[in-house]
């Protein structure tokens, strides 16, 4: 891609007001022209497949149906596929771990300023990595202290924790045992140095390690 050659986007998100707000930011900016919209995950596949898009701007929460880190897979999964960079409010570890496992190359929360999104949407087609500043922080820092880090599975236990499941239910959903959810648990509280179900969810909370 020359300098000459405009970045083609397509802006995945299912609210009108977002992808409207998306649109009239990148529109001002030279050398990116918005080729399509999809107001669910599963558009956003089949209008990344059609071989004309190099950047798809993707949220990751969408009413039903696939999510926004699924979507990034099945996209990402194509030889010759667009760059994918993550648009959204979440922050958390639940959220953009699952994401970049899926092969975004970027992530950015919708409050950035709109020259960090133009600069984001460039670093993105040229494959290179913009993270969120409060991201780049927690990866770095799971880097640094691997020891006290939730897996992905860890993380998905305690989100559920945290919406008030069962150990039993947290088994049935994640289609694993209740022994298994319990042993995640004790490796959970480990971790975070606490010794309930309770203290565990406002540790990983106050660490941004789920939603809040």
């Amino acid at each position: 891609m020359t300098d000459a050659t405009p970045i083609r986007l397509l802006l995945a998100d299912d609210h009108p007001v977002v992808r409207a707000g998306l649109r009239a930011v990148l529109e001002t900016e030279p050398g990116l022209v918005v080729m399509a919209e999809a107001a669910t995950a599963e558009e956003a596949v089949a209008r990344a497949a059609e071989g004309d898009i190099d950047v798809v701007l993707m949220d990751l929460q969408f009413g039903r149906g696939m999510g926004g880190a699924a979507a990034t897979a099945r996209i990402t999964a194509r030889p010759g596929a667009p760059r994918v960079l993550i648009v959204t409010t979440y922050d958390s570890d639940a959220d953009t771990l699952p994401a970049i496992e899926a092969g975004a190359t970027g992530y950015l929360l919708k409050d950035a300023p709109p020259e960090d999104l133009a600069a984001a949407v460039r670093t993105a087609a040229a494959g290179r990595t913009t993270l969120a500043p409060s991201v780049a922080d927690r990866l770095m820092n799971r880097l640094r202290t691997p020891g006290t880090a939730l897996t992905r599975r860890e993380t998905e236990v305690l989100a559920l924790v945290a919406e008030g499941l069962s150990n039993q239910a947290i088994g049935d959903r994640l289609h694993v045992t209740e022994g298994t959810v319990k042993s995640h648990l004790a490796r959970i509280y480990a971790k975070l140095d606490v010794d309930s179900r309770t203290a565990a969810v406002a540790a990983a909370t106050g660490l941004g390690l789920i939603r809040r």
